[in-house]
């Protein structure tokens, strides 16, 4: 199963990085590997035992699995509509979708007439550390970066109205009095400076570099043992799933989306390998072992 992960606030990775970035073992918790595994959209019912099996490819005890889904059961980020199965919770829903329609990134961006987004925060507060978090999560999944205080831009290239994505953003997390205006002119210096806020050179560069370890990977899928292959296709598989996310769909004239386009194209070819991996280390761990 090539996780398909749930943007969490994993303190190994900056929750605002557009770039590939790897993942080591040690970067998942409890808590992140049990959405990413439910956040799959080849499965996203769980069973308490399955999240268990993989939380021993990362040396998390069951007794710290249990107590990771518990708490997310708490928190509304899971539920459970029988016992012992799992399935995304109310506050989990949207996040989920978003992940899942990680194969969809290239439809949503339509050609670019130099006008901007502009979601404007300065009215909504810093005191409250957590919404705070979630907004600025919220935003920057929608590919906003922060211009200065309290305001956050992007090219208005995206395929969605106007309204229809201001709901899409505070769904995300967003604060329902979030203000997002369309502009075309704007008499201020810093607006030039507005592109470059992006780097095109990073992003082709983390493009690049998602393409070759899903490459690499692939060829050695096939010769490392059912556990291996599990681990190694998650790891990679969500790395590559969270860069796809958190891309700001630039348009041609600030970034290379034809690259863009070629790291999701690989990424549907390795999920599929992935999910293969985690079917064959999921009937292991089911095949009866012979007595001693």
């Amino acid at each position: 199963m090539c996780s398909e992960t749930l943007i969490t606030q994993n303190d190994a990775m900056s929750q605002f990085s557009y770039y590939y970035t790897p993942l080591k073992p040690a970067d998942l918790s409890a808590r992140s590997l049990i959405l990413s595994l439910i956040s799959s959209i080849d499965s996203d019912r769980q069973s308490i035992a399955g999240l268990i099996n993989a939380g021993a490819l990362f040396g998390i005890e069951a007794a710290t699995i249990r107590v990771a889904a518990t708490r997310l059961l708490k928190d509304e980020l899971l539920e459970s509509p029988e016992r012992g199965v799992y399935v995304p919770g109310p506050k989990a829903r949207a996040l989920t979708r978003r992940v899942q329609e990680w194969r969809e990134g290239a439809s949503k961006a339509v050609d670019w007439n130099g006008d901007w987004l502009v979601a404007l925060t300065h009215h909504l507060g810093r005191r409250d550390r957590k919404q705070l978090k979630t907004r600025e999560r919220a935003l920057a999944l929608s590919g906003y970066r922060e211009a200065e205080a309290g305001l956050w831009v992007r090219p208005a290239n995206l395929a969605r109205p106007l309204e229809t994505h201001h709901h899409d953003v505070i769904a995300l997390g967003a604060d329902s009095a979030l203000s997002i205006l369309r502009v075309s002119q704007i008499a201020s210096f810093e607006m030039q400076n507005w592109p470059r806020l992006w780097s095109s050179r990073e992003l082709e560069a983390s493009y690049a570099a998602a393409i070759d370890a899903m490459t690499t990977s692939l060829k050695r899928l096939e010769t490392l043992t059912p556990a291996d292959a599990a681990r190694e296709s998650l790891l990679i598989g969500q790395a590559v799933i969270r860069a796809i996310n958190f891309d700001p769909l630039l348009p041609p004239e600030l970034g290379n989306q034809s690259l863009f386009r070629q790291m999701v194209s690989a990424m549907n070819t390795y999920n599929q390998a992935g999910q293969a991996a985690w079917r064959t280390y999921n009937a292991s761990m089911n095949t009866p072992r012979p007595a001693a």
